[in-house]
């Protein structure tokens, strides 16, 4: 199956756009299943392999700086070889790494193989989002990504629930077997469903030295440098209340392995809203008000729950997780238009960019996981407050850029997504 720029329209005859979105999603909700699913089994784990909480928090950060590192070479590798061989050979690998996970009988050989797990988790999710680019431009591309984005977000909330009820019938290892199954699943439906939209003619050949000299580029390039750190910032703002769920949940609420939806649920229910209004809002309505939107939303959650902290002596279920529910508000608002300016930046390498970006995210997110949350986690006045510190860091680097952009162009309008589309030569891709 092939699908070229130069026809766009060839998408409706050969893959409903709803079915493309829903194999975009599934595969984008690799890594919150992989992160998530095993929240509950964190007792469960520490005891069974006798280490204590904070090397049990190492199962996150290894996994995601492997899944950085990796992150590098993805985008960048689908621009070589293509899309889908890039997404069934990554999906295959991590059949097989969470297979060597469910098998592991000590801690290293875990951490061995949940780094394997992330070498590969991220070919569906970085080389997805270049497929949307590779279909659509400006706000079509905007609105799709917020399709994929409200469907992505039942992963976070849905991972630890599966993985409590899985864990109630079955073990940790259980967990993982069904997470290797998942990548046999979407080896079949990527095979059997997803065009290719990145043909032979137009490939770039996968050299290491050009290959650096592009990272080096877009890491010298201040406009990608601001925009990734933002995106990096922002999403992270959040993924500091998603590492520290079992704190939340267990510690300061009282609850149990599977209550996790408690947390989870809410921050679904949030970030579908949000996407839904980015889609539904798309060209109507300035982005950089969606941005400025989304990251003050965020902003007064993070204030209301120091404040709240400050008064109470015991937290209440709900006020403790409203700060969570609209932090995962705001990223919804802000992410899709924020990742659309990024890839359109630089077009002619849209794939290493996409790659720089989750590179620096994912970064971003491991040292939240692995020191970041351990430390702060213990009291949920500290954790709003280190939250809406990167939120507000996230806000002041996008407003830099807009500014510097604005000033740069001369125009009084937005320069976060053009509405009626990048302009790009034929031979663009992503």
């Amino acid at each position: 199956m092939t699908l070229t720029r130069e026809a766009p329209t060839a998408a409706g005859s050969r893959l409903s756009r709803l079915r493309l979105v829903l194999v975009l999603a599934a595969l984008t909700m690799v890594g919150p299943f992989t992160i998530d699913a095993i929240f509950p089994a964190f007792d469960v784990m520490t005891r069974d392999l006798q280490v204590d909480e904070v090397t049990m928090q190492q199962t996150l950060s290894v996994y995601l700086l492997a899944f950085a590192v990796a992150s590098l070479f993805h985008g960048s590798m689908s621009d070589a070889l293509g899309r889908r061989r890039v997404i069934v050979t990554g999906c295959l690998l991590y059949a097989v790494a969470s297979a060597l996970c469910a098998l592991a009988p000590s801690m290293p050989l875990l951490l061995g193989a949940r780094a394997a797990q992330g070498l590969v988790a991220g070919a569906g999710m970085i080389v997805g989002r270049t497929v949307v680019r590779d279909l659509f431009d400006g706000a079509r591309a905007q609105r799709f990504m917020s399709h994929i984005s409200m469907i992505f977000a039942v992963a976070p909330a849905l991972a630890p629930i599966v993985g409590g009820w899985i864990l109630g019938w079955g073990s940790w290892r259980t967990i993982f077997w069904v997470l290797s199954a998942y990548g046999v699943v979407l080896v079949t439906i990527t095979l059997t469903s997803l065009p290719e939209t990145h043909p032979a003619g137009v490939r770039v050949p996968f050299r290491p030295r050009p290959l650096i000299a592009s990272f080096v580029s877009a890491a010298g390039d201040g406009g990608v440098l601001r925009l990734s750190a933002a995106i990096a910032l922002n999403f992270g703002a959040l993924f500091l209340y998603v590492a520290s769920a079992p704190a939340i949940v267990v510690d300061h609420l009282g609850l149990g392995e599977r209550d996790f939806g408690v947390l989870f649920v809410p921050l679904v229910v949030t970030m579908m809203l949000g996407s839904f209004l980015t889609g539904r809002l798309a060209g109507r309505v300035r982005q950089g008000a969606f941005v400025l939107a989304g990251m003050v939303v965020a902003l007064a959650g993070g204030v209301f729950a120091v404040v709240y902290q400050a008064v109470v002596d015991v937290p209440g279920l709900v006020w403790t997780v409203l700060p969570v529910a609209t932090a995962s508000f705001g990223v919804s608002l802000v992410f899709p238009i924020l990742t659309i300016a990024l890839l359109d930046s630089r077009p002619r390498e849209r794939g290493a960019v996409s790659s720089f970006q989750s590179f620096l995210s994912t970064c971003v997110n491991a040292l939240v996981a692995g020191a970041v949350s351990p430390l702060v986690s213990g009291s949920l006045t500290t954790l709003a407050v280190v939250a809406g510190c990167m939120t507000l860091t996230a806000l002041a680097l996008w407003w830099w850029h807009r500014t510097r952009t604005l000033a740069r162009s001369g125009a009084a309008r937005d320069d976060v997504v053009d509405v009626h589309g990048p302009a790009v030569e034929p031979t663009d891709q992503l």
